[in-house]
Order: structure tokens, then C-alpha cells, then sequence
């Protein structure tokens, strides 16, 4: 079935669009209704594998937008559903760095939920 026609599709967009404001607010709230408690955010930036809890990956948004949010971009490039389970990619470009954001989401009784997260940053 084609993801842009999948009934799910609104549902899952939920959580993702929790994510994208909680980047552009630089609000953890927004992270904690778009992840379950248990998700990991993963990368491997300059080297060593970071792994972190969601407690963790929240201390970083203190409620401040960055100065450049005006000229931030975010887009949701793609996503897969398959019954309860889906995926997604997101792009952001903030200001020298772009990040490849994917995604696995679960359907929980509490709704689609971000499972986890891995990403690239890519420096311009």
C-alpha cells in the first residue's frame, strides 16, 4: 500500500510533529509525547556510537529557540507503516548542519510512539 494513503498516516505524522515542534520550541515536552520512555537516540557523530535515553536526549532542549529558528527547516521525507509498527525519515537543516533523522514508531495503547531514533549530521 502506498504510505501517503496508508489510514494510519495521520496518526503516525502526531508523534513526528511533537518531535518537529519540540526542535523548533526547544521544548522537552514535545520530545516526551513524541518518544516512548523506553527510546534510544543514536548516532555516530565524529567516531565513537552515542547513545542516549530519552532523559537524557531531553536535557539538551532548555526552552530557548536558537536564534536562527527563522531560518530553520524541517521536512518529513518519508514514512512506511505496517500494521503496528512504521518508520520515517526527516531532514533538518539547522543553519551549517544538516540531520538525516530516522525513526522506527510503534502503535501503543497511548497512540504511534517514536521507538527510536538514529541519525547523521552532516556539516555543510
Amino acid at each position: 500500500m502506498n504510505p501517503t494513503t496508508h489510514p494510519e498516516e495521520a496518526a503516525v505524522r502526531v508523534p513526528l510533529e511533537h518531535y518537529l515542534r519540540g526542535h523548533a520550541t526547544d521544548d522537552a515536552a514535545h520530545m516526551r509525547q513524541a518518544f516512548m520512555p523506553t527510546a534510544r537516540i543514536e548516532s555516530v557523530r565524529e567516531g565513537p556510537l552515542t547513545s542516549w535515553t530519552l532523559d537524557q536526549y531531553c536535557l539538551r532542549f532548555k526552552g530557548t529557540p536558537a536564534a536562527d529558528e527563522a531560518t530553520r527547516r524541517r521536512t518529513i521525507d518519508a514514512m512506511d507503516i505496517g500494521g503496528t509498527a512504521a518508520s520515517a525519515k526527516i531532514t533538518l537543516v539547522h543553519g551549517a548542519v544538516t540531520f538525516t533523522d530516522y525513526f522506527v514508531l510503534l502503535k501503543t495503547e497511548q497512540g504511534w510512539k517514536i521507538a527510536n531514533k538514529a541519525f547523521h549530521a552532516q556539516p555543510d
